[in-house]
């Protein structure tokens, strides 16, 4: 059984996604709010207060794809 620290993580989290679109912390936060309510161009899953971004859906919007 393959253990956790080596397995790949399949979500990015808020502060990822911050880094990758290169816009500040709170426009990350809102930008992902509002793509749950909307579930759409991509899907978020939220647990408690913590926002999960699945990485391949993530990655087809982004790439255009």
């Amino acid at each position: 059984m393959e253990s956790l620290e080596n397995r790949e993580k399949k979500t990015y989290e808020v502060s990822d996604i911050q880094e990758i679109l290169g816009v500040s912390r709170t426009q990350a936060y809102k930008y992902i709010k509002d793509v749950y309510k909307a579930q759409s161009p991509f899907k978020i899953i939220k647990v408690g207060n913590v926002y999960r971004i699945p990485k391949k859906p993530f990655d087809r919007w982004l790439n255009g794809d």
